[in-house]
C-alpha cells in the first residue's frame, strides 16, 4: 500500500499520541504485533496466554476462549478455565482446493475437536486448539498455502467474492480480483513468520508496516466483491463493497460501496448498523488505488480513543459522507464516476446443482450453521473427505455458511452424486426454505461474548417454526432468518426479514423487516422474549403473511406494509 498518507502524520489531524485508547497503546508498543506471545506459547503452568497477547493474537487469526458448559464447574473445582483457542483461515473469496480441503479436515480431526466450521465469511475456523497444538496447526496449514494472517483483529479482514455457479467466468476474474485485494491488504510484519513458523527474524531497512504504522486501523475493516444480480456477500455490510458491473459477458469495473457495519451494544445506544452508500464507479485498473484511499481515510480518522466508535460506519456520520467521498477522491487524485445501474434479487445461495456457462456443473449443499461434524445420523465430515479424495475441482465456501462443489466435468458428476446420496449430503438440501435461508453464529459454548445459544439453539427453534409454516402453506416461500447470541451481527441479522440476537439464556430481540436481498435494516418487533412468545409472534405474523400478501411479495416487505415494524429509511437501525 503505498498510495496513502503516512499514518504518524495524520495523527496530527486526529487523535494526538498521548490520547490513544489502551488498545491502541498496546498495538503501538507491541513490536508489530509480537508482543510477548513467544513467552505465552512456552508457558507450561496455564493453557491461556497473556491479556495483552490474547488481544495481539487476533491479528495472527487466533482467539483464545473457554469452554463455557463447564466453566462454573472448572470454578467451583479451583481449576483454571478449559482454555483453547479458536484458529481461522485466511481464505479470500472461499475458494480452496481440494487438496487443501484434505489438509483442514486432517488437522481438524488431530487438533480441533473433530470438527470444522464455516464462517459467515467465506472461511473455516477451527474450534477446541490446545495451546501448545497451535504452532503445529499453523503449519499445517502453511503445507498447502494457507495461513491465518489478518483473519481478526484491527486490519483488513478476509475478502469476500460472490459464489455465483452461473457466471463461471466472470466469478474467476472477480475471485482473482478478491486474492489479489486480500494479499495486498494483509499486514507485512514479519511477526507471524516468526511466532508460527519459527523462522529467525530478518533486518528491516525501511518501516515495517508502511501503510499500517504501529497501531493498524482503529478497528476491523471488512472488504467484499458482488456479482449481481445475487447480493450473497451482503454487499450493504461491508465497510467498503465492490458491485461488479458487467456488461455482454464482460467485467466492466465496480460500484464502490462504503460504511457499512452490523456491529452494535444493547447497552449503548449510540451504536448501531448501517447499510453502505454506493459513491460511484470506478474501472477495474483502479481497485488497488481504491482500496488504498478508503482504507487510508479510516485509518487516518477513526476514532482511536473510544473503540464502540470506530469503525468506518461512525466515521462517515462523524465527518459526512460528502466530506469522506471527496477525501478519497483527493488521495486518489480523481473523482468517482457516476454509478452504474444494477439490480439485486437474492441473497442467498443456488441449493442443488447449477452449470455453469463454462458447461462445468457444480453442486451446493446445505450445511446448517457452517458445522462440519460427524454424528451418528450423518457422516457430513467423512462424506465431503471421500468427495475431496476424488473431486478434480474446487470448493467454494459460500457467504451463507454452505458448500459448492465447484467445477465438475461433466464426466464426474455420476461419480460426486453417487458419494453425495451414499453420505446423506443431498439430503441435507430438503428442509424447508426458512431453514435453507438460515443462518447463526457459534455462540456458546465457546464465544466469550455470547448471552445466549445460537448455533446450536436455531436448528431446534426452526423445527417448531416449519409447522406454522406448513399450516399456512409457506413452507417453500423463501424467507431470510439469522441468530447470534448477542447483538454484535456476526451472522448480518440486522437485514434479515426475521432476526433474533441474544440477551440473555433463552431470551432474545426479535426483528422483522429486513430486505430480502439485503437493501435494508430490520427494527425490532420484541425485546427481551422467550421461546414462547417468539413462536406466538411469528404463528401470528406469518398467519397474516400468508392471507394478505400481494403477489410476488416478500415477508420483510409484508411485515412493514402490515405495519408491525416501520421501515428504517436512514441506513440505520434504532430500537425506538
Amino acid at each position: 500500500m503505498t498510495n496513502a498518507t503516512t499514518l504518524d502524520r495524520s495523527r496530527d489531524v486526529s487523535q494526538p499520541l498521548d490520547k490513544l485508547g489502551p488498545d491502541e497503546t498496546l498495538k503501538a508498543n507491541s513490536r508489530q504485533l509480537r508482543g510477548t506471545i513467544n513467552d505465552s506459547l512456552f508457558d507450561p503452568i496455564t493453557g491461556a496466554v497473556t491479556t495483552s497477547d490474547t488481544k495481539l493474537m487476533k491479528f495472527h487469526g487466533i482467539y483464545q476462549q473457554d469452554d463455557r458448559d463447564i466453566r462454573d464447574e472448572r470454578r467451583r473445582q479451583k481449576l483454571e478455565a478449559a482454555f483453547s483457542f479458536m484458529a481461522r483461515v485466511r481464505l479470500p473469496g472461499g475458494v480452496l482446493s481440494a487438496s487443501q480441503w484434505l489438509k483442514l479436515d486432517a488437522l481438524a480431526r488431530d487438533y480441533a475437536g473433530n470438527t470444522l466450521r464455516l464462517t459467515t465469511r467465506q472461511t473455516f475456523q477451527f474450534h477446541h486448539v490446545l495451546k501448545t497444538d497451535l504452532r503445529a496447526l499453523m503449519q499445517g496449514l502453511r503445507d498447502v498455502l494457507l495461513d491465518t494472517r489478518a483473519a481478526c483483529g484491527d486490519d483488513t479482514r478476509g475478502v469476500m467474492a460472490s459464489i455465483n455457479p452461473h457466471l463461471s467466468k466472470i466469478h474467476a476474474e472477480v475471485y482473482a480480483l478478491a486474492k489479489q485485494a486480500s494479499d495486498h491488504a494483509i499486514p507485512k510484519t514479519g511477526a507471524y513468520d516468526e511466532i508460527w513458523y519459527q523462522q529467525e527474524a530478518s533486518e528491516v531497512k525501511e518501516p515495517e508496516e508502511p501503510f499500517y504504522g504501529r497501531t493498524y486501523m482503529p478497528r476491523k475493516f471488512k472488504i467484499g466483491f458482488v456479482v449481481p444480480p445475487s447480493n450473497d456477500i451482503d454487499v450493504y455490510a461491508q465497510d467498503l463493497g465492490f458491485i461488479a458491473i458487467v456488461s455482454r459477458g464482460t467485467l466492466k469495473g465496480f460500484n464502490v460501496a462504503i460504511g457499512g457495519g452490523m456491529g452494535r451494544t444493547d447497552q449503548a445506544p449510540e451504536t448501531y448498523p448501517r447499510l453502505a452508500d454506493v459513491i460511484g464507479f470506478i474501472p477495474v485498473a483502479q481497485l488497488i488505488p481504491t482500496i488504498d484511499a478508503v482504507m487510508s481515510v479510516q485509518r487516518d480518522y477513526g476514532d482511536r480513543v473510544n473503540r464502540l466508535h470506530a469503525r468506518f460506519k461512525y466515521t462517515i456520520d462523524d465527518k459526512g459522507l460528502d466530506w469522506i467521498k471527496a477525501e478519497i477522491e483527493r488521495r486518489l487524485g480523481h473523482p468517482f464516476a457516476a454509478a452504474k445501474p444494477f439490480e439485486f434479487t437474492s441473497n442467498g445461495d443456488p441449493i442443488g446443482w447449477v452449470q455453469g456457462d463454462d458447461g462445468r456443473h457444480h453442486y451446493t449443499v446445505f450445511i446448517e450453521n457452517g458445522r462440519v461434524i460427524n454424528t451418528p445420523e450423518l457422516r457430513l465430515m467423512d462424506g465431503l473427505r471421500a468427495i475431496a479424495q476424488v473431486h478434480k475441482g474446487t470448493f467454494r465456501v459460500t457467504p451463507n455458511q454452505s458448500l459448492t462443489i465447484a467445477e465438475i466435468a461433466p464426466e464426474d458428476r455420476p461419480t460426486i452424486a453417487k458419494l453425495l446420496d451414499e453420505y446423506g449430503l443431498a439430503g441435507l438440501n430438503v428442509g424447508s426454505a426458512l431453514r435453507l435461508n438460515s443462518m447463526a453464529c457459534v455462540a456458546l459454548p465457546t464465544c466469550g461474548l455470547a448471552m445466549a445459544e445460537s448455533e446450536r439453539y436455531l436448528p431446534t427453534l426452526l423445527s417448531k417454526i416449519e409447522p406454522i409454516l406448513d399450516a399456512h402453506g409457506l413452507r417453500d416461500e423463501p424467507i431470510t432468518i439469522r441468530m447470534t447470541g448477542c447483538p454484535n451481527g456476526c451472522a448480518r441479522p440486522y437485514i434479515a426479514e426475521i432476526a433474533l440476537t441474544g440477551r440473555a439464556p433463552g431470551k432474545y430481540n426479535l426483528y422483522f423487516g429486513g430486505g430480502f436481498h439485503g437493501q435494508r435494516l430490520n427494527k425490532m418487533y420484541l425485546e427481551n422474549v422467550g421461546e414462547p412468545v417468539i413462536l406466538e409472534a411469528l404463528e401470528k405474523v406469518l398467519g397474516h403473511y400468508a392471507q394478505a400478501r400481494r403477489p410476488k411479495e416478500h415477508f420483510g416487505d409484508f411485515a412493514i406494509r402490515a405495519g408491525y415494524v416501520a421501515e428504517v429509511k436512514e441506513g440505520r437501525h434504532f430500537n425506538d
